[in-house]
C-alpha cells in the first residue's frame, strides 16, 4: 500500500492547557497555538486570512489572525487556560495581545521572548590609509 492510498485521521485532542506564540513581525504576524509540550495544535498567519502586501501588517489583520485562530482552538480542543509568548516588535503586537484578553480565555503568563542582543557584534578593523 503506497503512501498516497493511505488515509490520514487527524484525532482532535482536548486540551485545557495550552501556549499561544505570538510572532510580531514588520510584515506579518503568525499566532501558533500548542500543548503544554510544545506541539502545535493550530497555526495562523494574516496571508491565510485574505491579507496581502501592507495590509498583513496592520493591528486590524493581527486582532483577525489571533480572533479566528482562537475560536477554533477553543470551539474544537477546548482551550481554556494559556500561557502567552510575544516575540518581536510589530504593529500586530499590541493587537493579538488584546484580542487574547478579549476572548474567554484565562491567561496564566506573559512572557516577551524577543531576541535582544546583549552586546552587539563585533566592530570593524580600524581602517588604515
Amino acid at each position: 500500500m503506497g503512501i498516497n492510498n493511505m488515509k490520514i485521521n487527524k484525532n482532535k485532542r482536548i486540551i485545557k492547557n495550552g501556549r499561544i506564540y505570538v510572532v510580531a513581525t514588520f510584515n506579518n504576524t503568525l499566532v501558533t497555538i500548542t500543548d503544554e509540550q510544545g506541539k502545535p495544535i493550530l497555526v495562523s498567519s494574516a496571508g491565510m486570512y485574505g491579507f496581502s502586501g501592507t495590509r498583513k501588517s496592520t493591528p486590524h489583520a493581527a486582532t483577525v489572525v489571533t480572533e479566528t485562530g482562537l475560536k477554533k482552538a477553543i470551539s474544537e480542543n477546548g482551550l481554556q487556560i494559556v500561557d502567552v509568548f510575544v516575540k518581536g516588535i510589530g504593529p500586530g503586537r499590541e493587537a493579538s495581545l488584546r484580542a487574547i484578553k478579549a476572548a474567554e480565555i484565562e491567561v496564566n503568563r506573559l512572557i516577551d521572548i524577543t531576541p535582544i542582543p546583549h552586546n552587539g557584534v563585533r566592530p570593524p578593523k580600524v581602517r588604515r590609509v
